[in-house]
Formats: C-alpha cells, structure tokens, sequence
C-alpha cells in the first residue's frame, strides 16, 4: 500500500486499530530509562504518544499525514507537551535518521519486502547511540496458517531468524515468535469465508496472532 492508500484508511474518525500501545511495546519498553526514542512507521502514533507520556522525547516517522495527525490529535488529547514529539512525514525508503542519536528505535509492524526491510533495519541500528534498544514487531510467516488476521503476502512478514540475521552488529536480547489476542469479530470481517472456515478446521484459535519480536541493544 503506498501513503495515498494508507492516508484514505486513517481518514476516519475513529482510530484503525486502537489508541493504546502494542501490548508488546508497553511490556517490553517500560523497563527502560526514558531518553531519545524513534517510532518509524508511527501509523496513527499510539506508541508514540504512550512513549512521550513516560518521558521520551519522540521522532515519529510515517509517509501517511492523515495517521501522523491523527497522533498529533491524540497527543494533545492526552495533554502531552508537543515539545515532547516530532511528527515526521517521510517515506522509509528514503529517511535517513540521525546516526548514534536514539536510546530508543521502534518498528511496529512495518509489513515491506525483505529489501526494504533489511534498509530500514540497517538505518535503525546505525541510528542508535551506544546502550540503545532495537524493539522489533511484526506479523510473523506463521501467522498465515497458524494465525489470525495480518497480510497476506508471505514476502512481508517476519520471522525471528531473518530479523536476527539482519542485525549482525547488535546483541540479541530476544528473538521469538509471540502471541496476540485479536478481535474475533473484526478478524472474521476482514477475513474471506474460506479462509475462516480452514481456521476453524486445523483446531487454531480464529482470535489469535503470531508475530515476531526481536530486541536487541547495540554495545557501549
């Protein structure tokens, strides 16, 4: 999808998924010292704001202004100072963020080809000062016949081998495959009959995502 797609999709008033974080981010990020952060592929800028509202100072990075703004809404619905965050329209395949600059980079299901994505890894671990985290989730390869819901198109989604593999300078704190629980109702609107049915078939749980999560710190 290119931004002018992703653009009528936030065009709602409603929010496309939610306004709270990732159940991963907020788990996995709350343990760490608030300082400079970047969110590339912000969306609609739920972790973003949820970052800013802890104590980061945000770069939230998307291609899609209608979500950006609707996170610069929420934002200052939440009463957070807009100092806190800048919004970024930029497409990834193009940004450059600064170099050694974040204690913090965070991917959010940022869904691209294995050539994009391995560019954008590689800018955000060279974007990262000495000490900093790489957080890394996505929709994983096994989502397509274990899960629920998330693309369809095997060449955009994740596994924890292949993110590793993309991070050769970094520590590996954690890489795995996780579970999410989704909603029923939405998956099975988004979802065609067909596909529906060989969920309920193989005994998989029609509500529940697998993605991958990969954390990693580069070395002092």
């Amino acid at each position: 999808m290119d931004s002018r797609q992703w653009d009528e999709r936030y065009s709602g008033t409603e929010f496309e998924w939610t306004t709270r974080p990732n159940q991963f981010v907020a788990a996995g990020l709350a343990d760490l010292t608030p300082g400079r952060a970047l969110d590339l592929a912000a969306g609609e800028g739920r972790n973003t704001v949820w970052l800013a509202e802890r104590g980061w100072r945000v770069t939230a990075v998307d291609f899609s202004r209608v979500g950006l703004e609707k996170g610069r809404k929420l934002s200052a619905a939440r009463g957070v100072d807009e100092a806190r965050i800048d919004w970024i329209v930029a497409d990834l395949r193009d940004y450059e963020p600064e170099r050694d600059a974040f204690d913090l980079v965070l991917i959010a299901y940022l869904q691209v080809s294995p050539k994009l994505r391995g560019a954008v890894l590689a800018r955000a671990a060279a974007a990262l000062a000495p000490g900093g985290t790489l957080f890394v989730v996505a929709h994983d390869l096994t989502n397509l016949t274990e899960g629920a819901g998330g693309p369809q198109d095997p060449d955009v989604l994740y596994t924890p081998e292949a993110v590793r593999a993309e991070l050769p300078g970094l520590r590996i704190i954690r890489a795995e495959r996780v579970h999410r629980t989704v909603d029923a109702g939405r998956v099975h609107r988004a979802l065609d009959a067909e596909r529906v049915h060989r969920t309920l078939e193989r005994g998989a749980d029609p509500a529940t995502a697998i993605d991958t999560l990969v954390r990693a710190v580069r070395e002092t």
